[in-house]
């Protein structure tokens, strides 16, 4: 019974649970193969795309803010990409630097808005979507003068961000979200500045008077989703050898709903890069894993829906169980 009570406080057990519910439903009313489902690449792929920008996305929700302006980063990545390397045929390690740099630049504008006003951060990067929409747009036009811009990749590009591995099916921006995933795994729950994270999701006033640089670290998490969001379109340019100003922009929802059902409070504070894992993995196949029932796609939205719904629920009672259990062992 201890070993059940402590799972059910654990943050990923809501992703985990919603996973399985999942599988079972498309089982049971779906007659899904999951020896098929397990094989296929189109879910895995969309994972991996979305999960690399949902690790940071994660832990700037855990730390109490909000970032949507991710949805413009992607196609400006992608974009910066193509047309230094497509358009003007500079070298792609400079078309490289420079989609990075745009997330850096727009993430350090978004850090430093949020950390000087008193703004809500949902209010900063909602201008900051629109502003990069227009900027990316026109920017396309004038420069290029179309919306879409093709590009060669060199080898060596492909290979490291672009290419399909495992048979030519799955694309290597897979391994990248395992090792992202790793990596901010470690930030999260075995370093100092994943504590501090923490701290701050659950009072940053009292961060603040503990010594802790809030206004440092909320700056690096917003330059964190912003430049991981160009990366992936950068990827993706790569990839395609081309870039459209309108990719990504459906990413903003099924990234934030990836992070919820992964186990994030949208309060902050409460939250684990697993569970974001596992939470992205859910959502990819509801969205994907779809194709492979016999239930029409169109009801895709409302198990969407339920399953947010459902993790919402899960996430504030499992927090609750959570903190019943700290409290208790402080008193005992």
């Amino acid at each position: 019974m201890d070993m059940i009570s402590s799972l059910l406080r654990r943050p990923a057990t809501p992703s985990i649970l919603s996973l399985i519910g999942v599988l079972v439903f498309y089982v049971i009313f779906g007659g899904v193969d999951l020896d098929r489902l397990s094989g296929a690449a189109s879910w895995v792929n969309y994972a991996a795309r979305i999960g690399i920008v949902a690790l940071p996305v994660a832990l700037l929700m855990i730390s109490g803010e909000i970032d949507i302006s991710i949805g413009a980063m992607i196609p400006a990545g992608a974009m910066t990409t193509a047309i230094i390397a497509g358009h003007y045929g500079l070298p792609m390690g400079v078309a490289i630097l420079g989609a990075l740099a745009i997330g850096v630049v727009v993430g350090l504008f978004n850090g430093i808005l949020a950390t000087r006003t008193s703004v809500p951060t949902l209010i900063i990067t909602l201008g900051t979507l629109v502003a990069m929409q227009g900027i990316v747009l026109a920017g396309s036009k004038l420069l290029t003068g179309g919306a879409s811009v093709p590009l060669t990749s060199p080898a060596w590009a492909k290979t490291i961000f672009g290419d399909f591995i495992f048979g030519g099916s799955h694309q290597v921006v897979i391994l990248w979200w395992v090792v992202l995933t790793a990596v901010f795994w470690f930030l999260a729950h075995l370093s100092k500045f994943g504590n501090w994270i923490f701290a701050m999701g659950g009072d940053k006033v009292s961060a603040r008077n503990a010594g802790i640089p809030v206004d440092l670290i909320t700056i690096l998490l917003f330059v964190g989703t912003a430049t991981s969001a160009s990366f992936v379109g950068m990827c993706h340019a790569i990839l395609f050898n081309s870039a459209q100003v309108s990719g990504g922009m459906n990413d903003i929802f099924n990234i934030i709903v990836s992070v919820v059902v992964g186990g994030v409070l949208l309060t902050g504070g409460f939250g684990s890069i697993i569970g974001v894992f596992v939470g992205t993995i859910t959502f990819a196949i509801v969205i994907k894993g779809i194709d492979f029932t016999a239930i029409d796609r169109n009801w895709a939205n409302l198990i969407i829906g339920v399953m947010l719904l459902a993790a919402v629920a899960m996430n504030e009672t499992f927090r609750k169980k959570a903190m019943t259990a700290v409290t208790k062992k402080k008193k005992g």
